[in-house]
C-alpha cells in the first residue's frame, strides 16, 4: 500500500493506513540500510573536487538529531557540477519513488503508442491507496491513465500494473541496470515493498543512485524528448499531499518543481527531485530518511528543511 500523508507533518503509521552534468553513480556502501542510530549519526561526505565546501554538512547532521531519523541526501547543481552527499551510498527503502521509474521503464520500452492501450484489472487488484483506479474497475484504464495514477497520485493499484506491463519487478531493476544504476533493486511490488525493515536490501536505492536516475529520465537522453516531456509534465503536477510538504514547501516560491515521494513503515519519508531556479540550471535533490521502529511518526518537515539547506547551499 502506498503511504504517501496529507494531512499534518507528523502522524503515525495507523493513521495512514485506510543532464545536464551527469555524475557517476557510487554503489552503496553496504547490502542492506544502514544500523546507524540517529542520535549518533556520520555525516557522509563526497570525495569529488566538486563537492559542496562544508562536506560535513552539520546542518544535516542537525536535521537528524532534530527529528530522530537517519537522513539521506544526494544534491547535484547541475550547472556547475557541486554536489551535496551525506549517507548517500547508504542503502533507503525507496517506497513509492519507484512509480516515476516504473514509468519511465513502460515509456523506454514501447512506442508512445503504448500509452492509448487499455489495461484490465479486478477488484482484487485494489489496495486501500487505490484512489484512481478504484473508479475504473469496470472500465479498465489505459497506460497514460495508469501513469498518471501512480506518479500523480501515487496509487498503489496503478504502480503494480505498470510493473506488470513491463514484466515484473526484475524488469525495473533490469532498467536501472540499463542507467547506469548498479544500486537500486526491486524485488516486490505493493504493499510489501513499504515494509522498510532496516536491514533488508530488498527493495532499497541509496540517494545517490535514485537521484542520477532521475536525472537521466528527467533531464537527460534516457528517453526520446516527447517521451521525457510527457514524465516531466507528470512529476511537476505532482498532486499528493505529501509532496506538497517535502521538497516543495522547501524551495522559494516561483521555482519549478518535478518530484516523486515515498513513504513506508519505519518512519519512511522519501523525495526525489529535480528543481528548476527562475533562470539557472536545474538543481537534482534526492532526500531519503528512516526511523528506528516500525510505528514511528512521520515527519515530512525533515525533507522540507533538507531540501531547503540543498537549495541554500547549491546556489
Amino acid at each position: 500500500m502506498t503511504r504517501d500523508p496529507s494531512s499534518q507533518p507528523t502522524i503515525t503509521r495507523r493513521a495512514l493506513l485506510g543532464t545536464a552534468v551527469l555524475s557517476p553513480l557510487a554503489g552503496c556502501a553496504k547490502d542492506g540500510p544502514s544500523a546507524v542510530a540517529p542520535s549518533a549519526p556520520a555525516a557522509s561526505a563526497s570525495s569529488s573536487p566538486t563537492a559542496a565546501a562544508d562536506n560535513r554538512h552539520e546542518r544535516l547532521v542537525e536535521l537528524e538529531r532534530k527529528f530522530d531519523v537517519r537522513l539521506g541526501m544526494y544534491a547535484l547543481a547541475t550547472g556547475t557540477g557541486v554536489t551535496i552527499a551525506h549517507r548517500a551510498d547508504e542503502r533507503f527503502a525507496f517506497c513509492s519513488t519507484f512509480k516515476g521509474l516504473a514509468a519511465a521503464a513502460v515509456l523506454a520500452h514501447n512506442p508512445l503508442s503504448h500509452l492509448d492501450t487499455v489495461v484490465r484489472y479486478t477488484e482484487g487488484d485494489l489496495m486501500k491507496s487505490a484512489v484512481i483506479t478504484r473508479k475504473h474497475v469496470a472500465t479498465g484504464m489505459t497506460i497514460r491513465q495508469l501513469c498518471d495514477a501512480a506518479v500523480r497520485y501515487s496509487d498503489g493499484t496503478a504502480g503494480n500494473l505498470l510493473l506488470r506491463d513491463l514484466g515484473g519487478p526484475a524488469r525495473l531493476t533490469a532498467y536501472a541496470r540499463g542507467l547506469g544504476d548498479t544500486v537500486t533493486r526491486m524485488d516486490r511490488v505493493e504493499p510489501k515493498i513499504v515494509s522498510a525493515i532496516p536491514g533488508d536490501p530488498r527493495d532499497t536505492t541509496c540517494p545517490r543512485a535514485i537521484g542520477t536516475d532521475y536525472q537521466r529520465i528527467v533531464l537527460g537522453d534516457a528517453l526520446p524528448a516527447d517521451k521525457r516531456a510527457f514524465l516531466r509534465d507528470l512529476l511537476e503536477r505532482n498532486a499528493t499531499g505529501a509532496g506538497a510538504r517535502r521538497v516543495r514547501a522547501g524551495v522559494p516560491k516561483g521555482w519549478t518543481v518535478a518530484d516523486k515521494t515515498g513513504t513506508g513503515d519505519y518512519g519512511t519519508v522519501n523525495d526525489i527531485a529535480v528543481v528548476w531556479p527562475p533562470g539557472a540550471a536545474p538543481l537534482v535533490v534526492s532526500i531519503m530518511s528512516s526511523k528506528a521502529t516500525r510505528d514511528a511518526g512521520y515527519d515530512q518537515a525533515v525533507i522540507a528543511e533538507a531540501a531547503a539547506y540543498a537549495v541554500a547551499t547549491l546556489t
